[in-house]
């Protein structure tokens, strides 16, 4: 998982320098400067005097010597707890060393740390009491220049005010950056062009490396300050897959590269002095990724995961780095769920919905008993008032779980110090338990609780974590005991995240973390408050004056935790999910042939048409034009097709009715009801009628058998836009302003009797519609409107479901999904949206560079004709336009798909209609 990948690149890097050293070593917020080899004098002068070879690194606020020898410990001393730092015997009993060769260094301090003795992981330990080291350079001449820095910097370590420090050794810091550049001679190539360079520091957890940023027309380029841990990082362009902004310390001045497209593992995180040098950078990467990959938004991956190709898991990486969330960045790391509440059974039932998690309840309201007491501490604080006084992530949390991995991080994070024994991670059930009940306990899990390294779980380092009160070592985590292993417990983990029951329910959880139920009123009704100082624009750190105040406030926001970015306003969809074929084919061998709906026969139909469809679609864009026929004067509005496929009934602009003979090809009828433009048709059940919406108000039935206009219907007030038509019921939309639903009682077959014409419903808009269509069920309607609003209603009802604004002029055509779950609408702003039925969340959005006039799709994959007469394929899933296919001369207006969807009409602009055929 991200962790321990993270861990075990660190672990490379350092077989490649061969050191013992890392930047962990340092304290949180501090830097490394330079190195010098060097010799550890001890007992200087003495005869029994002996020297220790190593290699001497200058930081901010402490002095580190990392023997050669791995049995000797690495020596720390802090900075302020030095008494004296300068020449070796320049004053005092040692003066007659001053004009020696060798150059010595001398420091006199009150404290110091000892750690990885014989490259051991473990506690730091500590010596007390005034005592002198010398440390003796290898080159004598940088004596003097060493001992300046480390006056300078003892000097900020003793300032009294911890913000006066901070300024102090960023001043050095950066003064030491505008005194270097990056070493153009580590270009990969001579004729790379550089077109920027900046300075900035690379991100690992709970480390920041101060150093140079070059981007060039192929690389991506950093070079640390002081060489650590190699001379240069260098990204391929070419590699790039995702680039994101980050917050790093509540400022908009991290930018995280990958080179992978869906490891949440980054290539590189870079935190910029410079907010618009981290703009500028970006925007060059973005542009070169520009023809090379998507840009992906939550929504995008939210149509993935409803549509089933996003695993739980999967779409959880996605939003969590979608919202800042990083590996990087221990103060905002990964968070997912706890999925599981049965620790205790033997066996694991992941079909009884009691064995999981209420995931619509914050981990603090989970125990009834201890929300009401939580409640009432609430009710009775003064503002800012907040629900729970401990986040659900922070740095320590992480740590908490993974410090078998990664135990030189909790020493960073503890000054040299593990947990207590008893607070450390020791068992699953008992960590559960103290979720549930504990005072101040709320914390969710992470990623790798749901990953394939079990590492985390067990000390294979062979760790001194500590004896607990009851005499027992901690050693490996307790595994529950439906577990029978560490590889068992994570299997049956994911296979918990991935069942039906999570699938229906993980929409409340992302509603809490990352959606409308994580801020304002929706947050405290779902009881889902937690400190003001976790969220986004909970404290501007720039209107803080005081420095010491400032540098206080940021710690503590970034030990106490941080609310992830919030992704959605509105509630977020549920998951569609999967009913399987095999699931239903069992129950229908328990029923008997006369219980069941349909023949055997009938069923095998079925999946064959399913898989003609798909395999279809599958290959759109094959498509290949067969056969073009000019017939009308004026663009083409419509096009209906008999059930035989012979006849085509197409509509126009030029105020005719034409049906054209797809055996002869041939013109057979022309038919004109007004002088006005005809705007779309429809072909009744049974082939006899057809019927036309027109912009003189009216929508005309006319009898193919009989050759005349049969009926009229004076429905509106002005042009009719579009008809549709399901068990004898008309839908016209109108530039009046409504959608109407009538009740159409067909006339008789002798063309006699006229239709009966009954308004059942009028569905009002604030302006004219342009364009409505049904779902399969003809249950809900969808309408677009000239100001560019996508509305969806329910039909039995005859009220609004939704009302969507979300594109910018007229929506040209919408369609549901054949599942009914989500509406595709196209604007003249050439954007095609995917919305969300149930929540009415736009959770897709791409844009071409011209108006989608009309679409056809199957809920993965459209096919458009585009203003220019072009067909287009978008992938919605993937979020590009796959292939662009010559069509019309002008705009494709009108276009219509047989149910085996092998055959395809369109009309155009053009006046012609165009037949196309797939080709595989």
């Amino acid at each position: 998982m991200a962790f321990i990948r993270k861990k075990q690149q660190e672990q490379l890097l350092q077989l490649y320098s061969k050191e013992r050293f890392s930047l962990l070593l340092l304290n949180l917020e501090e830097y490394y400067f330079e190195q010098h080899t060097a010799h550890h004098i001890q007992r200087k002068g003495f005869q029994n005097e002996r020297k220790i070879r190593g290699s001497l690194k200058i930081c901010s606020k402490s002095v580190i010597f990392e023997p050669d020898a791995i049995s000797q410990p690495i020596i720390k001393i802090p900075l302020r707890d030095c008494i004296k730092i300068g020449k070796h015997g320049e004053n005092g009993a040692h003066r007659h060393f001053a004009n020696a060769k060798s150059g010595g260094i001398s420091l006199i301090f009150s404290q110091v740390y000892f750690i990885k003795e014989h490259n051991i992981v473990a506690p730091y330990k500590i010596e007390r009491g005034k005592m002198e080291y010398v440390f003796e350079l290898d080159v004598s001449g940088k004596v003097e220049d060493v001992v300046e820095t480390l006056l300078q910097l003892h000097r900020a370590s003793c300032l009294d005010k911890l913000g006066d420090q901070t300024a102090m050794i960023t001043a050095i810091l950066q003064s030491r950056l505008a005194r270097t550049s990056f070493d153009k001679n580590r270009f990969q190539s001579v004729s790379e062009k550089l077109h920027m360079e900046c300075k900035a520091e690379m991100v690992t957890p709970l480390v920041t490396n101060p150093g140079h940023v070059c981007i060039t027309d192929t690389n991506l380029y950093f070079q640390p300050l002081n060489g650590y841990p190699k001379p240069v990082v260098r990204i391929t362009l070419q590699d790039v897959r995702r680039i994101y902004k980050r917050r790093h310390g509540l400022m908009p001045l991290g930018l995280e590269v990958f080179c992978t497209e869906d490891d949440l593992c980054s290539d590189i995180y870079l935190k910029f002095y410079d907010p618009q040098d981290r703009d500028d950078l970006y925007f060059y990467i973005a542009t070169y990724l520009e023809h090379h990959v998507a840009e992906r938004t939550a929504e995008s991956y939210t149509l993935q995961w409803q549509r089933g190709h996003l695993s739980n898991y999967q779409y959880l990486l996605h939003l969590n780095n979608l919202a800042d969330r990083s590996c990087n960045d221990l103060s905002q790391y990964p968070v997912f769920p706890w999925i599981i509440s049965d620790y205790c059974s033997s066996e694991l039932d992941l079909s009884n919905p009691g064995t999981f998690r209420d995931l619509s309840k914050p981990v603090g309201a989970l125990n009834k008993e201890r929300l009401e007491r939580l409640l009432t501490r609430y009710q009775e604080m003064p503002e800012p008032k907040f629900m729970y006084g401990s986040h659900y992530s922070s740095p320590g949390y992480v740590l908490f779980y993974l410090v078998r991995i990664a135990p030189e991080y909790m020493l960073c994070l503890q000054n040299g110090r593990f947990d207590n024994a008893d607070r450390m991670f020791n068992s699953i059930a008992e960590t559960w338990k103290n979720c549930l009940d504990g005072a101040t306990d709320f914390k969710e899990l992470i990623p790798e609780f749901y990953g394939d390294d079990v590492s985390f779980l067990v000390n294979n380092l062979k760790l001194d974590l500590g004896k607990r009160q009851g005499g027992q070592m901690v050693d490996d985590v307790e595994l529950p005991s439906w577990a029978q292993s560490p590889e068992d417990f994570l299997q049956k983990s994911k296979d918990a995240l991935e069942s039906n029951y999570v699938s229906e329910h993980l929409h409340e959880w992302i509603d809490l973390i990352f959606g409308y139920k994580q801020k304002g009123s929706e947050a405290v009704g779902a009881h889902n408050v937690f400190h003001p100082l976790t969220y986004e624009g909970g404290v501007d750190l720039n209107s803080i004056e005081d420095p010491d105040e400032k540098v206080a406030m940021l710690t503590q926001i970034l030990e106490f935790g941080q609310t992830p970015k919030q992704l959605f306003v509105t509630p977020h969809p549920r998951r569609i999910t999967p009913k399987f074929k095999s699931l239903s084919q069992t129950s229908s061998h328990n029923a008997s042939i006369a219980d069941s709906p349909v023949s055997p026969a009938e069923e095998s139909f079925e999946d064959l048409t399913e898989e003609s469809k798909t395999l279809a679609w599958n290959n759109i864009a094959k498509l290949q034009l067969h056969e073009q026929h000019k017939i009308h004067k004026e663009t083409v509005t419509g096009i209906a097709v008999s059930c035989n496929g012979s006849s085509v009934f197409t509509t126009s602009q030029d105020s005719t009715l034409k049906m054209f003979s797809k055996q002869s090809k041939m013109l057979q009828r022309s038919i004109s009801f007004s002088n006005m433009a005809l705007s779309s048709c429809l072909l009744l059940p049974g082939d006899a009628t057809v019927i036309s919406s027109s912009w003189d108000n009216n929508v005309y039935f006319y009898s193919i058998a009989f050759g005349r206009r049969q009926d009229t219907l004076m429905g509106h007030d002005d042009a009719v836009s579009k008809i549709c038509w399901h068990d004898n019921r008309l839908y016209s939309a109108s530039w009046d302003s409504t959608v109407k639903v009538w009740s159409a009682v067909p006339a008789e077959m002798t063309g006699t009797k006229r239709h009966q014409f009954d308004m059942l419903a009028e569905l009002e808009h604030d302006v004219s519609v342009d364009t409505i269509s049904l779902n399969a069920a003809s249950t809900l309607l969808v309408s677009g409107t000239k100001e560019g609003t996508v509305n969806i209603w329910d039909l039995t009802t005859a009220t609004l479901l939704q009302q969507v604004p979300c594109h910018s002029g007229t929506v040209c055509d919408t369609a549901f999904s054949p599942d009914s779950r989500h509406v595709l609408s196209t604007g003249e702003d050439g954007c095609v949206n995917v919305i969300d039925v149930q929540t009415g969340m736009l959770i897709s959005s791409m844009t071409s560079d011209e108006p989608q006039r009309c679409f056809l799709w199957d809920g993965n994959t459209v096919l458009s004709g585009s203003q220019s007469g072009e067909l287009l394929v978008w992938d919605l899933l993937g979020g590009k336009i796959t292939e662009r296919i010559q069509g019309h001369a002008g705009a494709v207006t009108c276009i219509w798909m047989n149910e085996q969807c092998s055959s395809i009409i369109t009309g155009g602009e053009d006046r012609q209609i165009m037949f196309w055929k797939l080709q595989y």
